[in-house]
């Protein structure tokens, strides 16, 4: 852990009332330069969440050095905003924070942010556009409709490692369940699964030398890159197919209708690239480490157990604010003068916005590390809060939550994780590569083994 002492780094600041230093003051701490060090999230999340308790309680904001992949410096830094009204305010003012300039801390380059940005990554009016079309395939009824299709996904993936006793949790059963969702939902080819998932572990993962193993800057351009093109290529492919022979899948909804706006092929492949890319990886996320708490806090899952009913829904709120799959989101100030709480910004200042901290505020929080299905309020911010950007698939996630832990518990009751989950390698995500886990095989009828 690095030196926590704070530093001043340029001569603007003045006192302002009470002490506190006024807007123009700009603040480098080595404590805080750790956060775009992508090694250090390889450490263990207590060191972590310290940290961010340390930020959260400074009385003013933090401005962080970029790095590279490598951990080399690079662009212009960026401030670290920790606390949760600061995360929500931000999320609610899309005019003077916006997305469309890149929503990583890095400045991504033009074709990297049309091939994984989608609508993650626009301002309106493009966003709006966007955001209108593919809602249809994420409507209320829509997604009740497609509960009993995850009950039976569920239920053939954890029905392919019952009988084994134990397995990788993540490759076997947390990335698998939402990929195949998403691919059955949009009408893909079970064939093509196992490409997709090779080429997503690439495009999340890409910091990460298990997934990229040229950890250069040009090495991992060249196979985020590549992975978007074969992405791009088949979802084209299908958009076009679809044009032609309509059928009763997302694709034909998004790029068919009659009588209303379609997405181009171009459109589709990139909001695929961002639903099979960030929508899968943060619900396998999700599912991963419900797992883990549900080992490491055992009182917690017999209290879920003694009443699934009652408390399934506060089970899955607490693991998307407790493991927070996404960990920060990146915006840019619009214009000079732009004011949160006594600072001012500059156009073009970056800002990143910490889900993790915020879900972590203690103001909000009791005990905020501790896993506690009975929160009484759990207002957290794993879907990017309220504002434009707010996840569309939110509900979605929480289904497929709440579905597997049902299903899996129902044939494996004694699951549980052996040792610690194998983190990945980066800042965006609060990924886990491996899990093993282990259970009472299971033999019967519907179930493999």
């Amino acid at each position: 852990m690095h030196d926590s002492h704070d530093h001043v780094r340029s001569g603007r600041a003045s006192a302002g009332p009470e002490g506190v230093l006024s807007a123009m003051t700009t603040i480098e701490t080595p404590a805080g330069d750790v956060l775009d060090d992508l090694d250090w999230w390889t450490r263990p999340p207590a060191e972590r969440d310290a940290l961010f308790a340390r930020l959260r309680a400074r009385r003013d904001r933090t401005f962080v050095t970029e790095r590279g992949v490598n951990g080399d410096r690079r662009g212009c830094g960026f401030w670290a905003l920790t606390r949760y009204d600061e995360v929500r305010e931000v999320g609610r003012r899309p005019n003077d924070f916006c997305s469309g300039e890149g929503i990583n801390i890095f400045d991504e380059p033009e074709w990297l942010r049309r091939y994984r940005g989608s609508i993650i990554a626009m301002d309106d009016p493009e966003h709006a556009r966007m955001r209108r079309i593919v809602s249809r395939g994420f409507t209320p009824r829509a997604l009740e409709r497609l509960h009993d299709d995850v009950v039976r996904t569920a239920q053939e993936v954890i029905g392919s490692v019952a009988g084994r006793g134990e397995c990788d949790f993540v490759t076997d059963v947390a990335a698998l369940l939402p990929l195949r969702i998403v691919g059955d939902l949009m009408g893909i080819p079970r064939s093509q699964e196992r490409f997709i998932f090779d080429q997503t572990n690439i495009l999340m993962g890409a910091s990460d030398p298990e997934f990229v193993a040229d950890q250069t800057p040009r090495g991992v351009a060249t196979a985020v890159l590549a992975a978007c093109e074969a992405l791009v290529e088949l979802l084209r492919e299908l958009a076009e197919l679809r044009i032609a022979e309509p059928r009763d899948d997302l694709i034909t909804k998004l790029v068919a209708a009659r009588d209303e706006e379609n997405l181009t092929p171009q459109e589709l492949a990139a909001f695929f690239i961002l639903l099979v890319g960030a929508g899968n990886e943060t619900t396998r996320n999700a599912i991963a480490h419900a797992l883990v708490a549900l080992t490491h806090f055992p009182e917690q899952r017999e209290l879920w157990r003694s009443d699934v009913d009652r408390y399934t829904r506060p089970l899955v709120e607490e693991v998307l604010r407790w493991s927070s799959p996404v960990l920060h989101m990146r915006r840019t100030v619009t214009r000079d003068g732009v004011r949160l709480g006594d600072q001012e910004f500059a156009k073009g200042e970056k800002v990143v916005v910490w889900y993790r901290s915020a879900n972590q505020d203690e103001e909000y929080f009791a005990d905020p590390t501790a896993f506690d299905i009975t929160r009484a309020a759990n207002p957290h911010l794993a879907f990017g809060g309220p504002g434009p950007h707010f996840c569309l698939g939110a509900n979605l996630a929480r289904l497929e939550l709440s579905v597997v832990l049902r299903e899996m518990f129902s044939v494996l009751p004694d699951i549980h994780a052996v040792g610690e989950p194998e983190i990945l390698r980066s800042n965006f995500l609060n990924g886990i590569k491996h899990l093993r886990v282990e259970f009472t095989p299971v033999h019967r009828d519907g179930l493999a083994g």
